[in-house]
Order: C-alpha cells, then sequence, then structure tokens
C-alpha cells in the first residue's frame, strides 16, 4: 500500500520521551517526519509571569532514502530542560542568568526559585511561538490536555497529565518527484563545507556511538535509586 501522507493524534498521554527518536524511526522508513508533544505549563510569554505553555518539543526527521534519517532536530520551546533547573535545585547550585523568572517574573539565579516561577522561552517570543504552535497540533488537535490545565509529569500528584502528541509523516515524492534528495544533499553538502560547523542532531549521533563502543557510566548512588524503585 502506498502512503503519501499520514497523521496521528494521540491524546490522554504522557511524556512520549525522547522526541527524535520518533521522528528518526519514521524518517528510517523513507518518509519525512515531523512531530509535536505538549507538557505541562512551565514556560511564560514575554513579558509574562505565569507559566502558559510547556517546555513543548517539536522534532524533524528527514530520510536519507538509503533506510536512515539524513537529519533529525529535535528542540523545546525552552532555553534549557526543566530537568537541569531541577537538578540543580535539588544540589543547590545556581542557574544561570536568563533561564527563568520567580513567581513575580524577577529574573533568577535561584534555581528552587525558578522551579516556583517560569522557565524563559528559547528565542524570546519567537522560542514562545514555537511552543504555542506545538501546543495548538499536541493538544487542541487531539482534544488532550491544554498545558496549564495538566498536571505535572513528576509524581502522582493531580493524576495522569493526559498531555497528547501529534505525528505527520509524507513520503517526500509526493510533491519533489525526484528533486528533494538533490535539494537535500545541497543543503548537507553546504553545511559540512562550513569550517567548524556542524549539522543538526549530529552531537547527538555521536554520543549514541560512543555509548554503544564505551557504555554509559552512571554514578553509585543513581544505581542505587534505580535498584531501590525495581524492589518497590
Amino acid at each position: 500500500m502506498r502512503l503519501d501522507i499520514a497523521a496521528l493524534a494521540i491524546r490522554n498521554s504522557y511524556n512520549c520521551g525522547v522526541l527524535g527518536h520518533h521522528a528518526e524511526r519514521i524518517a528510517s522508513a523513507g518518509l519525512l517526519s515531523l512531530c509535536f508533544t505538549n507538557a505541562p505549563a512551565s514556560i511564560a510569554p514575554v513579558g509574562g509571569a505565569k507559566p502558559i505553555i510547556g517546555t513543548n518539543p517539536f522534532a524533524l526527521g528527514v530520510p536519507n532514502g538509503a533506510g536512515a534519517a539524513a537529519l533529525v532536530i529535535d528542540q523545546s520551546a525552552s532555553v534549557v530542560a526543566k530537568s537541569e533547573i531541577a537538578r540543580r535545585a535539588a544540589a543547590g547550585t545556581p542557574i544561570p542568568e536568563g533561564w527563568a523568572v520567580d513567581a513575580e517574573g524577577n529574573p533568577t539565579t535561584d534555581a528552587g526559585a525558578a522551579l516556583k516561577g517560569a522557565m524563559m522561552p528559547s528565542g524570546g517570543y519567537k522560542g514562545f511561538g514555537i511552543g504555542l504552535m506545538v501546543e495548538l497540533f499536541a493538544a487542541a488537535m487531539t482534544g488532550a490536555t491544554l498545558g496549564i490545565h495538566a498536571s505535572p509529569f513528576s509524581g502522582t500528584s493531580g493524576g495522569p497529565p493526559r498531555t497528547g502528541q501529534f505525528f505527520i509523516a509524507c513520503d517526500p515524492s509526493l510533491t519533489s518527484n525526484s528533486f528533494f534528495a538533490d535539494r537535500l544533499d545541497a543543503l548537507l553538502q553546504a553545511i559540512d563545507a562550513e569550517r567548524n560547523a556542524r549539522r543538526p542532531g549530529s552531537r547527538r549521533l555521536e554520543s549514541r556511538r560512543m555509548s554503544v563502543r564505551e557504555g554509559v557510566a552512571i554514578s553509585r548512588a543513581l544505581l542505587a535509586r534505580i535498584e531501590i524503585l525495581a524492589r518497590s
């Protein structure tokens, strides 16, 4: 059966993990993919103090025509992952200015105050616009819970967050005939020709190769926590 373009809407969901993983799997099937997922509100609009949208990542997977992904872009609407702020709050270490605001909307370097306030969007109003686009696809298009109404991903407070995802997959030949591969090659060659430049997602792929070669190092404290959770 020939697939030209398809969409999948998911609601009553949860954190879908690394969104780029799903984009890469679709690209490996020879399809151009665009993926969205929303999250509990943690980002305030520029000039505001109350979180309205979540970190709300989107991912793009580009097929290479040989059963793998030529390019994967996976990025969120926030300056940094919320888990990084939570990690620093637990460790009692500060965060850089520009990552978050406190509950009154004032810039803060206190990770604990940041968790009670809001995260900053990446790129200012442009990042908030991207997050809002994701919210429309992942929640408004699917009937999932908006980030402003979703319970936290961490813990059981508030019950299931019931957030959503939206996936689009299309055959590049649907509109491009045979020139998609040529245009893609030209773009990638232009990036590769720039000194010290790297393709989006290339660092992630290199980290994956290193993990396969050398394994993954974890602390004894983390291993102990995993063992306790496994027994509970």
